[in-house]
């Protein structure tokens, strides 16, 4: 405050005092005057007072206009919003993400002479791409601390990527580490980690098919144990492990891990290409380390996938082409009872579009051909000592090797039985958003081969084709 400058009350009784004197001095006396002059200050006073008064009752500067009862709310507000970050931060839940999905399944398939739903069915009776990871439900948990470090725990029980090494037994979908070394863009990542992979994902809420494509299923690993790099600069990202392939430890006399690698491009808002690759030794079940059987010995692989997508407005246009070998690893033994190495192909395409904002028509297109020494892809070795209860030296649900009515068993040098299967699928389907958090799907698919390898309960015999038929509805959060 000016206290050189009197307040406008101030001037006012100036003012009056001023004209009071002008007009009446001549006939007042001095005492009088002198009287008049003490109760006009002592008014002053009392004026000057309230308007203080009245100035203090304002709110402060910065309360933008608020009355107290306000500003006592908003103050009760900072403190308690205060004490809420001190206790995320005091309990480990600063900077933690929950997420979580179910997939309820109800398949058809006309050769095995199955129906029914599906949900959380173990993995312990097989893989097949009737089964898959179909089915299936998740919980998520992420975690960024201050540092930019990253911790991620996915459990899914009996329908993830753990439970489809482990026989059913390993819940863990994801467990890994992001730690940023020199920037937030150059990290080092450990743990065990989903395959990469391909332009399909495992996830249904990513998937929008009910089944996988051929490749996913049949041609590509499902988890890597180890550590590397994660790298991301401009428009590229990287990604590369030394690790263990579809295994958390490695076996007694074992000491080669396999590297593997991603490595994505966004050329543009539209469209972009990546491609993944896996050199090293994986197991090979058809050679036995012991009497028994037990554990089996790894040979080399080779495997490379590209794929790459186009989306823009209400067209997806998405494609993967795999190559694979492994050595020694092929269905059928040659006229020495050795195993040749086996090879592969692989093509798949998958094209959607929107009719509205909510439905998606679909369809996708699958081949493979794997016709050498009898078949073979990745992870299906193994079939000449374990004869299954489908057939003989292949897999007869999957539709993989020989003819089955050659009589190969007899006679592995049959003609013909160096054959395996050529592996072809479409699939046509819808997927409707009932609302942000659940999803309606429904897909009809056919699988087919060059040779009868596909059982069929009904007649107890070999075909050509079979259908399935699914329906689900996927709820995430």
């Amino acid at each position: 405050m000016n206290f050189r400058q009197p307040t406008a009350l101030a001037q006012a009784a100036l003012l009056a005092l001023g004209a009071t004197l002008a007009s009446g001095a001549a006939a007042q006396s001095t005492a009088d005057l002198i009287k008049e002059i003490q109760e006009l200050k002592k008014r002053v006073t009392e004026l000057e007072g309230k308007q203080k008064t009245g100035e203090a009752a304002k709110p402060a500067a910065g309360q933008w206009g608020m009355t107290p009862e306000q500003a006592a709310e908003f103050n009760r507000i900072s403190v308690k919003t205060e004490a809420t970050e001190d206790n995320l931060e005091l309990w480990g839940l600063k900077g933690l993400t929950i997420s979580g999905y179910m997939d309820v399944a109800y398949i058809f398939n006309r050769g095995q002479k199955r129906s029914g739903f599906q949900f959380l069915n173990s993995q312990g009776d097989g893989f097949f791409y009737d089964t898959s990871y179909i089915g299936s439900a998740s919980i998520d948990f992420t975690k960024e601390t201050d540092s930019g470090s990253r911790f991620k725990l996915t459990l899914s029980p009996n329908r993830g990527a753990g439970a489809a090494t482990s026989g059913g037994t390993n819940i863990v979908q994801e467990a890994s580490v992001s730690v940023p070394l020199t920037d937030l863009q150059t990290r080092f990542i450990a743990g065990q980690i989903p395959d990469w992979s391909g332009y399909e994902y495992q996830q249904p809420t990513l998937n929008p098919f009910i089944t996988h494509n051929l490749l996913f299923d049949f041609t590509l690993p499902t988890t890597y144990t180890g550590a590397g790099i994660d790298y991301t600069t401009g428009k590229w990202w990287m990604r590369g492990l030394v690790a263990n392939v579809n295994e958390n430890i490695g076996k007694q006399g074992e000491r080669q891990p396999v590297l593997v690698y991603r490595v994505d491009y966004s050329k543009g808002e539209y469209d972009g290409f990546g491609f993944a690759g896996l050199h090293g030794k994986t197991t090979n079940f058809n050679l036995c380390r012991d009497a028994d059987c037990t554990q089996y010995r790894k040979t080399m692989t080779h495997l490379f996938e590209i794929d790459g997508y186009y989306i823009r407005g209400d067209l997806t246009l998405q494609g993967q082409l795999s190559l694979g070998q492994q050595k020694q690893a092929a269905i059928m033994p040659d006229a020495s009872g050795d195993f040749p190495d086996s090879k592969w192909f692989g093509l798949s395409g998958l094209v959607g579009y929107y009719i509205d904002p909510r439905l998606q028509l679909l369809a996708r297109a699958d081949y493979i051909k794997n016709n050498e020494a009898g078949g073979g892809l990745f992870g299906y070795t193994g079939y000449w000592d374990a004869f299954g209860i489908d057939g003989g030296y292949g897999d007869y649900r999957n539709g993989i090797g020989p003819n089955p009515g050659l009589g190969c068993d007899i006679d592995p040098t049959t003609a013909d039985c160096d054959k395996g299967a050529n592996r072809y699928a479409l699939s046509f389907g819808m997927k409707y958003a009932f609302n942000t958090n659940t999803t309606f799907k429904l897909e009809y698919r056919r699988d087919g081969a060059n040779v009868p390898v596909f059982y069929d309960v009904k007649s107890g015999t070999y075909k050509k084709s079979n259908d399935l038929l699914g329906a689900s509805v996927v709820l995430s959060f």
